[in-house]
């Protein structure tokens, strides 16, 4: 005959499973978080890579355009433009509308930012560098002066 857990063995094996599954939800939750922020940065910078749709994007800052204003500059077809402006809206770039056979996209700079902000931590990287390497060269011109 097996002898009964003493007092609170069982309450420690269900702490260590909750634990365990807490811990568990919490990684899955926040690989799910950091895997959807790279896809997104990723797509972005996928749409960006491109000098078409770079150009795309740059046409309209000036506002919405159809499919056919985007297409022009390029002399490409309507299907090939077409699949420029889906890689910039699964970026998030772009916001397209239908209107009867008319397509018109709209630039959505805001998504943009997350790309910026990546960016930018290392251009503060780079300057805090380059500030370094300028004092340096002051003080090696200035000993080279003196001496």
């Amino acid at each position: 005959m097996r002898a009964s857990p003493g007092p609170g063995t069982l309450n420690r094996r269900t702490t260590i499973f909750n634990q365990t599954v807490d811990y568990l939800i919490f990684a899955a939750i926040f690989n799910h978080m950091v895997k959807h922020y790279t896809d997104r940065l990723d797509a972005t910078f996928h749409a960006l890579a491109d000098p078409t749709r770079r150009g795309m994007l740059a046409s309209l800052m000036s506002g919405e355009k159809t499919v056919s204003a985007l297409a022009q500059p390029y002399a490409m077809s309507l299907a090939a433009a077409s699949k420029h402006i889906r890689k910039l809206e699964d970026a998030g770039l772009v916001d397209r509308k239908v209107e009867g056979r008319t397509h018109y996209c709209r630039l959505n700079a805001s998504n943009m930012a997350e790309a910026h902000a990546w960016m930018d931590r290392y251009r503060r990287f780079w300057e805090g560098r380059l500030d370094l390497l300028e004092a340096l060269l002051d003080a090696e011109d200035s000993a080279d002066k003196s001496g």
